[in-house]
């Protein structure tokens, strides 16, 4: 099995930053997407940003500029650094991978157990 463990949520007041970590384990072959999806009580779970093997970066329009993804390949871990946050962003925030199993056995989408990320003065 994988295991998505991410951390890093916490409170913090309007214009702070924080910065989430999500570290992928297990029967990994190879994980070619990691990202951030973000949920509200009531609401679907929405993209936040998403970032390719190859470095390509993808951001909901909501976070550009404000929101940075980057990873470590090697570790599998990917990061989320929040800028100048503000109280519509807070939600659980979710990591999700995208690959493949070792082994053959086949394609690979896993989420953490998400973290809960409150701006708030």
């Amino acid at each position: 099995q994988v295991q998505l463990v991410e951390s890093g949520g916490g409170l913090v007041q309007p214009g702070g930053s924080l910065r989430l970590s999500c570290a992928a384990s297990g029967r990994i072959f190879s994980i070619y997407t990691m990202g951030w999806y973000r949920q509200t009580p009531g609401k679907q779970r929405d993209l936040v940003a998403t970032i390719s093997s190859g470095g390509s970066t993808n951001y909901a329009d909501s976070v550009k500029g404000r929101f940075t993804i980057s990873r470590d390949g090697a570790k599998n871990t990917v990061y989320l650094q929040m800028n100048s946050l503000k109280p519509e962003d807070t939600a659980v925030y979710y990591c999700n991978a995208l690959g493949f199993y070792e082994a053959g056995r086949g394609h690979l989408d896993a989420w953490g157990q998400g973290t809960l990320v409150t701006v708030s003065s």
